[in-house]
Order: C-alpha cells, then sequence, then structure tokens
C-alpha cells in the first residue's frame, strides 16, 4: 500500500483555561497522500484551525504526533507553508518584495537570477503581476490574499496549509480564487490540505473531505471522497448527478454532530476554529 507522506496519530491538543484544562482535540488520526487535495471541514469551534497548525508546527501537540514521511516534526519546516485568512502581508514592502523575502529565505541555495523567475512566475500564474510593485495597502483584499499564495507557492513546499483563506472575502471573489487555486495546483498537484467550513467550497476543491466532530475533544468523524473529475469547474460540479447527494451526506453529518451544549471552555477558546 502507497505510504501516506503526511500521517497524523492521535493528536491531542488541550489548553489551560481558568476553568481548567480545555481539550480542543483528542486522538485525531488521518492519512494524506501524495497529489492528494483533502479539506478538514466542520463547524467553527471544532479544532480545525488547531490541527492545521500543529500541522505546520506552530502549536505543538499535547499527545500523538505529526509524521512526515515516517519521521515526526516537532516544529515549523520549509517544506510547509501556511496561508491564514488574513494576507498577513508586510505594509511597508511592495507584493513583489513580500514574495520575495520568503523566497531568498527558503531557496537560499539558488541563484539570484533563478529565485527572480521564481517570484515572477508565481505572480503570472495567480494573475497578480500588474500589482507586484505596489504595497498591500493600495490592494484589494482578494488581490492580497493571492499575494499571500504567490508567497506560499514559490517557496516550493511540499505541503500547502490553508487556513480558510478565502473566508473574508465577498463571494464573486471567493469564486474567483478557487478557481485561480485549482489551476495553480493543477500545475504540479502537491499536497494541500485546507480548513474549510464552507460545505460547497470543499466539495469544489478538494479530493477528500475529513469530517470533523464537535469540540470539545473533536475528532474525525468521518472522511468522504469527492466523486467529482477532475479540471473542474463550478457549472460541472453543480450539474453533476452525484453533487446534491453529496452535499446532504456532509450536511447531515453536520446536523448530526451540532454541538448542543456550548460549554465556557469552548466558548473561550471558539478562536481554535
Amino acid at each position: 500500500m502507497m505510504r501516506a507522506p503526511l500521517e497524523l496519530v492521535g493528536l491531542t491538543k488541550t489548553f489551560p483555561t481558568p476553568a481548567g484544562p480545555f481539550t480542543a482535540v483528542k486522538d485525531v488520526n488521518a492519512k494524506v497522500y501524495p497529489g492528494e487535495f483533502v479539506c478538514l471541514l466542520g463547524h467553527s469551534g471544532c479544532g480545525k484551525s488547531t490541527v492545521l497548525s500543529m500541522i505546520a508546527g506552530l502549536e505543538r501537540a499535547s499527545a500523538g504526533g505529526i509524521f512526515i514521511d515516517g519521521s515526526q516534526i516537532d516544529g515549523p519546516g520549509a517544506e510547509r507553508a501556511v496561508v491564514f485568512q488574513a494576507p498577513c502581508l508586510l505594509p511597508w514592502l511592495t507584493a513583489r518584495q513580500n514574495v520575495r523575502l520568503a523566497v531568498d529565505r527558503a531557496l537560499a541555495n539558488g541563484t539570484a537570477a533563478g529565485r527572480t523567475d521564481q517570484v515572477d512566475r508565481h505572480f503570472e500564474l495567480l494573475g497578480i503581476a500588474d500589482a507586484a510593485d505596489q504595497r498591500p495597502g493600495e490592494l484589494s483584499l482578494g488581490t492580497q490574499q493571492c499575494v499571500s499564495l504567490a508567497r506560499a507557492l514559490a517557496t516550493q513546499p511540499r505541503f500547502l496549509l490553508l487556513d480558510e483563506p478565502f473566508s473574508m472575502l465577498d463571494s464573486l471573489t471567493r469564486f474567483d480564487l478557487q478557481d485561480t487555486l485549482l489551476d495553480v495546483w493543477d500545475e504540479d498537484r502537491r499536497i494541500v490540505v485546507m480548513v474549510t467550513h464552507d460545505v460547497d467550497e470543499a466539495l469544489y476543491v478538494a479530493d477528500r473531505l475529513i469530517l470533523m466532530t464537535d469540540g470539545p475533544e473533536a475528532r474525525v468523524g468521518d472522511t468522504f471522497e469527492v466523486p467529482f473529475p477532475r479540471p473542474r469547474r463550478r457549472s460541472a460540479v453543480v450539474s453533476h448527478p452525484e453533487y446534491h447527494r453529496s452535499r446532504r451526506r456532509v450536511i447531515d453529518f453536520l446536523e448530526h454532530h451540532a454541538d448542543q451544549s456550548r460549554s465556557t471552555p469552548s466558548q473561550a477558546l471558539e478562536a481554535t476554529a
């Protein structure tokens, strides 16, 4: 059987709170295979972003571990790039300088010309070449997020980790960037793990959904293989004979696992998403 480059084994995260320890996620087990685009899907507060932060090495697991090619990781690494909800760009640098700063660090062994080509290529791929010499404050939020994607992709990571990257955008911009992401991803099919609570977004972009139960002590409740062929376009997905059945299955899962009793610790840690 094919080895999973990324594996979560018994992953658990507990936070201290004034009311006592709060376990956001408990005993999360999952595998992600080469070329897969996987979405972590669940209600707000179910620990999706906590899991992604542990994969990125930004949070340490309280128990269990994350394994890349069979070796446990315990911190950030250049093979993993993260894009957050907010663009997180340095406002005093141009878009090009923001991307170049990351590329210079990640690809320090390459030539200066090679790093320049890498930056320019990703501005072209994401359709934002005209914005390269503008500062973030001069750009729309959608263009800023494209710059964040360019910065992540241009460092040539093995794993692209996306934490609800389109949730702050209006629906039309979000649809456009979903298409852009799929077009760019189709170039090399690197592994993507994306957090979302949007069922339609997950069904459109992903190969497989990892469905999280509600917290506290959230876990993997189910996995779902997305049946739509690639390359994808929205009209073809929505008109696919399996679309409404797939959507209903996911919504039924979310409704079944909806948390009926919001405890104070979970409210306090709602930001764990």
